[in-house]
């Protein structure tokens, strides 16, 4: 296999900061690919240091890190076997260099070679859609880690494993639903001057997005860039896309329109520790049993001898006593999304849906719905 490349390459590196640099880009590689050359990634070395991309036909990243460029020049070499050899380097400053048609890394004692792939062959990457705004990366990724818990992980159902991301002014609205759960959050966000964004709303794929949203924490406000086919973002040298997925969630709105409802609330972490303690008794997703009254919240699992139970503060307004019901997984999942000293109930009653939220003007919401309690 012939190898390409563009004037030779050589430069030095700090090991943990090459590391880290090629463990991001390579987050984007195929795990099977029947193109070995999207299994690559291109190291490109300038005067300005260091350029990191991997790609593949859903997604695209690439970082830029500080480096000493003896030689610039461009080397595509297989992604997961360099991350692989970046793992076991001794710390401290490396050498890479095109020998031939190998790269070179040496680093310590320590010397490995690789085999170069062909550049001609690598796709273009994709360019960054057009720069609509600035969202804070902490807060975008807390928001995206709170509603990705209720995605779907179907693929017979590609809509349903997505986010969606709605932007109506400078409020950004992020949504997910597996059928049986539905978490919506919202934050602020900066559009930009005489950004168009007011109609964006688009379904992003939820693990890409996760990942996008976990790179971007700890880097300060990050450019959010957005076409009719794929979402970017770009911060603190780090640049990545990723393609939207077709179609339309369903609508929340009317589902958490709840109109007449009763109101419980009690301590979200001593609930949260029930209920794990509760639940080892309950086999498969048997549900676990919430009896608020006016005595508080009485937990109960499992059937027959084999049974769990735990009281807890709570107060109820709106009934006399109501009982819920619900998988434990999937209340465990709300109970950590939120990240509020006390969460709300809001409840209709048995076998209906419950709305969980943070506060009395929540920016997180999480919908589950009731199963048949326990008697």
């Amino acid at each position: 296999m012939a190898a390409v490349t563009v004037g030779g390459m050589e430069f030095r590196i700090d090991s943990a900061v090459l590391t880290d640099a090629v463990a991001w880009a390579s987050r984007v590689l195929p795990t099977r690919s029947p193109m070995p050359v999207l299994g690559g990634l291109l190291l490109e070395a300038t005067g300005d240091g260091l350029r990191v991309s991997g790609l593949d036909h859903e997604a695209s990243a690439r970082v830029e890190v500080e480096a000493e460029t003896v030689v610039a020049g461009r080397a595509l070499v297989l992604g997961r076997r360099l991350l692989d050899i970046c793992k076991v380097l001794p710390r401290g400053r490396a050498g890479l260099a095109v020998e031939g048609a190998r790269l070179s890394v040496a680093s310590g004692d320590a010397r490995f070679g690789l085999s170069l792939l062909p550049l001609d062959d690598r796709p273009a990457p994709p360019p960054l859609p057009e720069v609509l705004g600035l969202v804070d990366g902490d807060a975008f990724a807390a928001a995206v880690g709170q509603v990705a818990v209720a995605a779907g992980r179907d693929d017979s159902l590609p809509v349903l494993t997505g986010i969606r991301l709605h932007l109506d002014g400078s409020v950004m609205t992020l949504a997910a639903t597996d059928r049986y759960r539905y978490a919506v959050r919202t934050l602020e966000w900066k559009p930009g001057d005489g950004a168009d964004a007011a109609d964006a709303d688009v379904v992003v794929p939820a693990r890409r997005l996760t990942e996008i949203a976990r790179s971007l924490a700890g880097t300060g406000p990050a450019r959010l860039a957005l076409d009719s086919g794929s979402l970017g973002f770009e911060s603190g040298g780090m640049r990545t896309t990723t393609r939207l997925l077709d179609g339309r969630l369903p609508r929340h709105d009317k589902l958490f329109d709840l109109g007449a409802h009763a109101l419980a609330v009690t301590g979200r972490v001593p609930l949260a520790e029930a209920v794990k303690r509760v639940a080892v008794v309950a086999e498969g997703d048997s549900p676990v049993r919430l009896a608020f009254s006016a005595e508080g919240l009485h937990l109960r699992a499992g059937y027959e001898d084999d049974v769990a139970s735990q009281r807890l503060p709570a107060s109820l307004t709106g009934a006399d006593s109501l009982a819920v019901a619900f998988n434990p997984g999937y209340l465990l999942d709300a109970l950590t999304a939120l990240d509020s000293p006390e969460v709300r109930f809001h409840l209709l009653g048995p076998g209906q849906r419950a709305l969980l939220t943070d506060g009395p003007d929540p920016g997180h919401r999480h919908l589950l719905m009731s199963v048949k309690p326990l008697v």
